[in-house]
């Protein structure tokens, strides 16, 4: 079993337009909406990199950004694992077609954007860190690797580590075969020790053997189960509604991830890093 002290979250979903908006539909008080994700362009990236970033990156950025603001850590100096189901769907698609065509001059953008850590790449330029950075896919339990990964680093190392977790839809015909329900990214920042911007711990145990994974709020739950990144809503919702729980993320076909989420007053930890 592995404890973890959480300091930020950050969240950007179609009708959940960042954590401090989403904690009344997250924690019950009012209803859920679906909307179109709002994704906002990214003040951290220079102009002629904010003019390249694909879509996923930008969400990347945005929920980064929060988190670490919330936690009041220096990006620079933080340790990050990004996890997705498949990356920028976009992208892919355009190369794929241009590959499809009698004319196959592939642009140089499209194909700096197709690889899988491109997130993290915009990431060390926007924040312009040189910590150590983990990309991963897991299909649809990335969500749940990214997590595993992020704690087994927290443990092992003893210093805070970033997780940020993201998808977005294939287009047509791509779609067809790998259906992604919506935009959705999330992120924690993970800490060993209990800090003055600690809010919550999870106790994260690995357990053997398929378990039934939490569900969400009906409107929700089809999001959870439609987008990878938003099998992170049970514990997000844990989080906003501050009691003390049990979540169950499924991992792989045999392994479930069992989380207990205790809340805990801000300001009683020793602040460690600088602001971001």
């Amino acid at each position: 079993m592995m404890r973890l002290y959480i300091e930020g979250v950050g969240l950007l979903g179609p009708g959940l337009n960042g954590w401090a908006a989403s904690l009344p539909i997250l924690g019950g008080l009012q209803d859920y909406v679906p909307a179109p994700a709002i994704v906002p362009p990214s003040a951290l990236l220079p102009a002629n990199e904010r003019r390249r970033a694909a879509q996923i990156v930008k969400i990347a950025l945005a929920v980064g950004a929060e988190a670490f603001s919330a936690a009041r850590r220096d990006p620079a100096e933080t340790t990050t694992v990004f996890a997705s189901s498949g990356g920028d769907g976009e992208t892919i698609h355009e190369i794929l077609s241009v590959l499809a065509s009698p004319n196959r001059e592939l642009s140089p953008t499209r194909f700096h954007n197709s690889v899988h850590n491109v997130p993290a790449g915009y990431w060390s330029i926007a924040t312009r860190s040189q910590a150590a950075s983990t990309s991963l896919c897991c299909h649809d339990d990335s969500f749940a690797a990214g997590l595993l990964e992020a704690a087994a680093q927290v443990s092992a190392e003893g210093h805070a580590v970033a997780l940020i977790a993201y998808d977005v839809p294939y287009p047509r015909p791509l779609s067809a075969v790998r259906p992604i329900g919506d935009v959705f990214g999330t992120a924690l920042v993970l800490a060993p020790e209990r800090t003055e911007a600690t809010f919550a711990s999870v106790e994260l145990d690995l357990h053997p053997g398929p378990g039934t994974p939490s569900a969400v709020a009906p409107g929700l739950e089809m999001l959870r189960q439609g987008t990878p990144a938003a099998r992170s809503l049970p514990l997000l919702a844990a989080l906003a509604r501050a009691t003390e729980a049990r979540v169950i993320v499924s991992y792989l076909d045999d392994m479930a991830l069992n989380l207990t989420i205790t809340p805990m007053p801000p300001g009683a930890g020793q602040q460690t890093g600088s602001p971001a």
